[in-house]
This record gives C-alpha cells, structure tokens and sequence, in this order.
C-alpha cells in the first residue's frame, strides 16, 4: 500500500514536472520579432513665427510604423508621418514688431524616419511582471513641406514666390530653398501591453530640423528684389506677401530689416498615441 501510493506521488510530481517545463519550452519557442502599428495626436510648430515657444496652435498628426525588436530592451523602427503645421503673427500680439509684421503659413509635412527605440525596463508582451515600460527614442528622417498661405481668399505658395529674395538677380548670395529636409526626432515614451498581442503608449517626439524655411520667415527684407507693381498700378502678388504689415498700419519691411531669425532653424514637436500589434515567430526549442 505504501509503495503504491509512493509511485501514484511520483508519477504525478513527474507529470506536473513534465507539463511545467514543456508549456515553458513552448513559450520560450515563441519569440516577439516586432511591432506593426499607428499614431494619432497632435503637432506644434516653432520657429520665425513663434521663437519663445507657445503650444497654441495644435494640429492633425498620424504616423505608421513598423518596429523590429533586437531583444527586450532595443529596437529599431520605421516610421512615414504626417503632421499639419500652420501659425499666424496674429497669436504675437504681445510683441509689436511680431504683430505689426503679419506674416501667416500653413504646411503639410510628410516624413520618414528611422529611429532607435531604448526600453528603461525588460519588456515582454503579455507578461505580469515585464509589461510596462518608459523608453527613450532617436534618430534620423527626411521630409516634405510647402508653405502655403492665403491672400484675397485664395491659396497662395509661397516658395517659388522667393519673398526674402531668393533667387534674384539683387540676391545673389539668396539661393531657393527646397521642398525637403532633413530631421532629427527626439523623443521620450511609454508603452504598455493590453496582452500577448496588443500594446499602447503616448509618444512626444521634437524634430530638429535643417531648414529655416518651414514657414518661408528666415532673413531680412528685400523689397527690391522684384518689381512692385503691375501696370494697373496694383502690387504684385510677391510684393503684397512680401510685406504684409500694410494690414496693420504703416508698412515695416525696409530694404535690410529683420524679418526672420537666421540663426535658428524651425522645428516640430508631436505628441501621439499608439497601438501596436506584435509580430510573433516560432523557434524550435533546444534539446537542452
């Protein structure tokens, strides 16, 4: 009766043994490769326009990205963003320059980036322990923008106008800026993970940028860059947007004066949120 007992306990310990290690095996055997996923927030604009900064003049910003994990703690990411970035003098009415000035864009951003992603904690998808995590990220992008604005209702492009110059024979040193640039985002997060499938987080990521020309605001005024008038006697339509300040009282935009900051390229920040979907492989388990 004893022995027989002894052997039903043994068999059962074995049994529980054996369960135990082959559901680990199993789990061990199922590696996260990455993330699939999108973004959705907000974006802010800083530069010529807005130097202090203020966070006044929030706008649509969406990503989607894939993430290759190396890993619990490193990954490597692929992003193509939007982001609409718009600012008006208007908002500066605590300084009179800025207000009297009068200048406004809009721009549509589209970026693709490549990105380093660094976990301050282990991270495993599902786990009760590892499912949370802040990280930091940064890395490299390039993007597309066309500052746009509008003058007697209509929607005007504001770069092949040259309003500083660019592109002038009374210019020379002024070359027209392009329709890309580089970026570098910077950025700090947190994730977490809803199951083995799902996570989401909250991303702010600032973009240094190597453009001065975002909002078409860099230099000083040229006003005699281009011809003034039509025959009609009416302002061409590079003059009229030139210098907007006629807008707001006698007109500022001297041949010379400041009209930008040269000395500081713009930059964007956005802040989003995320949802991701893993992506799973299966490994064999070793003998061992």
């Amino acid at each position: 009766m004893f022995y027989t007992n002894m052997k039903k306990l043994l068999f059962g310990t074995l049994l529980v043994l054996s369960v135990g290690f082959g559901a680990r095996a199993q789990e061990q055997a199922i590696v996260q490769e990455g993330e699939i996923g999108i973004s959705a927030g907000v974006a802010q604009y800083f530069g010529d326009l807005n130097p202090n900064p203020r966070f006044n003049t929030p706008n649509l910003a969406a990503s989607a990205f894939f993430r290759k994990n190396f890993g619990s703690y490193v990954a490597l990411r692929v992003a193509a963003s939007y982001a609409f970035l718009a600012y008006s003098d208007k908002y500066n009415s605590y300084n009179e320059f800025m207000y009297r000035r009068n200048l406004s864009f809009n721009s549509n951003i589209w970026e693709l980036a490549v990105q380093g992603d660094f976990n301050f904690f282990k991270y495993i998808p599902g786990s009760e322990y590892h499912r949370f995590t802040p990280y930091v990220t940064f890395g490299v992008g390039i993007f597309n923008y066309d500052p746009y604005t509008y003058y007697q209702g209509q929607k005007v492009y504001l770069r092949s106008l040259g309003t500083e110059g660019q592109g002038s024979a009374a210019y020379p040193d002024r070359k027209p800026y392009g329709s890309m640039a580089v970026c570098f985002p910077l950025g700090v997060g947190v994730k977490y993970s809803l199951n083995r499938k799902i996570n989401i987080g909250l991303e702010v990521l600032y973009r240094f940028t190597t453009t001065d020309y975002i909002d078409d605001v860099s230099k000083t005024y040229a006003p005699n860059a281009q011809p003034q008038y039509l025959p009609n006697g009416q302002p061409t339509l590079w003059y009229a947007l030139q210098d907007r300040s006629y807008a707001t009282g006698e007109p500022i935009g001297i041949q010379g004066r400041q009209r930008g900051y040269s000395n500081q390229n713009d930059s964007y920040l956005t802040a989003q949120f995320t949802v991701s979907f893993n992506l799973f492989s299966y490994k064999c388990p070793s003998a061992q």
